[in-house]
């Protein structure tokens, strides 16, 4: 009995998943329409890796409690990003109306958040069962392309350290 609470007890602790892209895998490319303070512009993965390594969080939906917060501890460490040299973008399927609304009042004006197209999320393999949005991840890639950082979990808690650790050590090399 106690064995069989012991394993209950471990399987209700918060556990990150499993990341969709494996460290060292390819990422996907691509272009979408994004907004930071409210004003939109065309997003491109290529172009902003020749500025250096891209912090690519997915998150489910704007306006929600964890999609708050996790803007939110974004925006208070996005100038450790910059300092970095890391482009910081947040992604949701979301309209990019809604989007720009929320660059400005939860991401603060500090950082850009963009519409993740259906191929893009399949294409990083994030796709929330049946709802046809992702689910929290959160990628570091380099400027080779290749992702050098992975975390999934659906709590927004460990995704700004992680990335930031990354992108540091990334720096460090």
């Amino acid at each position: 009995m106690r064995v069989l609470l012991s394993a209950l007890a471990l399987a209700a602790l918060p556990m990150p998943a499993l990341a969709a892209l494996p460290v060292g895998a390819a990422a996907p490319d691509f272009t979408t329409m994004g907004a930071k303070g409210g004003k939109t512009f065309q997003f491109s993965l290529a172009d902003a890796l020749k500025k250096g390594p891209v912090v690519l969080y997915f998150f489910p939906a704007a306006f929600t409690s964890g999609c708050t917060v996790e803007a939110h501890e974004f925006a208070e460490a996005s100038d450790d990003f910059a300092k970095a040299g890391a482009t910081l973008i947040g992604v949701a399927a979301d309209p990019i109306d809604k989007l720009a609304k929320f660059s400005v009042e939860e991401c603060r004006n500090k950082f850009a958040v963009a519409v993740a197209s259906p191929a893009m999320i399949s294409g990083y393999d994030v796709k929330l069962p049946l709802l046809g949005r992702s689910n929290r991840t959160s990628f570091v890639i380099a400027r080779t392309g290749r992702i050098a950082f992975a975390y999934s979990a659906m709590s927004p808690e460990g995704h700004v350290s992680g990335t930031l650790a990354a992108v540091r050590a990334l720096k460090a090399r």
